[in-house]
């Protein structure tokens, strides 16, 4: 159960992430405020899920899908530009995530 609580929390803040824009700088009230209860949300589910996971890898994986997630967003959604430096990178984030979920 820990493990889907995390992954719920990284895919949280995959959609914090991608609220903080619409905030243009927190100038916009109700923009904010989604923004604010994602980070909330994020992190909150975050230590439910080290209850019982090793916070180094609990951690790890929770900032490894929301790595991942916003380079994804950020390419399919706003057409960022994927290079081989970013297909790398996600690579290594990946590898990283299943290490410290098979090791830990």
């Amino acid at each position: 159960m820990s493990w889907l609580i995390l992954v719920t929390a990284g895919l949280v803040e995959v959609a914090w992430a991608q609220s903080i824009r619409p905030t243009e700088n927190f100038t916009r009230p109700l923009p904010t405020l989604v923004c604010l209860v994602l980070c909330v949300a994020a992190v909150y589910l975050l230590s439910l899920a080290m209850n019982t996971l090793p916070v180094g890898t609990a951690y790890a994986v929770f900032t490894g899908i929301g790595a991942v997630g916003a380079i994804v967003l950020g390419v399919l959604v706003y057409h960022d530009p994927l290079t081989l430096g970013r297909v790398a990178a996600l690579a290594l984030i990946v590898g990283g995530v299943a290490l410290a979920r098979v090791t830990g």
